[in-house]
């Protein structure tokens, strides 16, 4: 074979390593990008993730929030029933919160005014003060704050049950390893973002534009799993 040929067929080579590179390159981020759409679930207060796929034999047995019966702001029972097939984001707030809870209360109206039209996500905020926060009370902060019936529940109920709601089944204090009493106030700024099976799929900082902002992205990847 002369050199002509030998340079020939060198360049060939070279050009289907580079297509092959250039593939497996390509196919490599398509990977990395479905890995990046598919979210984590979560079973206990340290939030470490656990990749599974909704359908995995071991989500059998994990974790999922209880049935729970609670009052909204129209004066109407707020079951887990309530959210069956929904896809929902909730806190815990009191009406007369000078701190934290009125900057998370403009974000959740962010997020009521991004999925309006989506009748598959809804928002629940739990009144940490039931003693004040009565049906009354929150239907009068709900006009206030044009939270729309239906879409946002404003819920109110016994005390014992909301906080273990917020400490045991949505955990989302962050005092992690103390231990809490019963009369302990229950005051945080994380949202948790609940999946239509009822898992936890995302926990937020409900005060931090960046964490809103990616938690509606995580809104739409679930909104896409089914």
């Amino acid at each position: 074979m002369n050199y002509k040929m030998k340079l020939f067929s060198l360049i060939i080579i070279s050009g289907v390593c580079i297509m092959v590179f250039l593939s497996a390159t390509s196919n490599e981020k398509i990977e990395i990008e479905k890995e990046n759409t598919v979210l984590p679930f979560y079973q206990e207060a340290t939030f470490t993730p656990n990749w599974l796929t909704p359908n995995d034999e071991e989500l059998k047995g994990f974790h999922r929030i209880p049935s729970f019966e609670l009052i909204n702001q129209d004066g109407e029972k707020v079951t887990g029933e309530t959210f069956e097939n929904k896809i929902y984001i909730t806190d815990f707030f009191f009406t007369i919160c000078p701190g934290i809870c009125p900057k998370m209360t403009a974000n959740m109206s962010v997020l009521q005014e991004a999925f309006l039209g989506n009748d598959d996500v809804l928002l629940l905020s739990h009144s940490v003060m039931p003693e004040h926060d009565s049906v009354s009370v929150l239907k009068r902060y709900a006009e206030e704050q044009r939270v729309i019936s239906g879409k946002w529940h404003l819920v109110t109920g016994e005390r014992s049950e909301i906080y273990n709601l917020g400490r045991d089944a949505y955990f989302v204090e962050e005092d992690l390893g103390l231990e809490k009493e019963k009369e302990d106030f229950l005051h945080t700024e994380n949202f948790v973002l609940i999946d239509k099976n009822g898992f936890i799929r995302g926990i937020y900082n409900g005060l931090n534009k960046a964490s809103i902002k990616q938690l509606m992205t995580d809104v739409e990847t679930l909104l896409a799993e089914d």
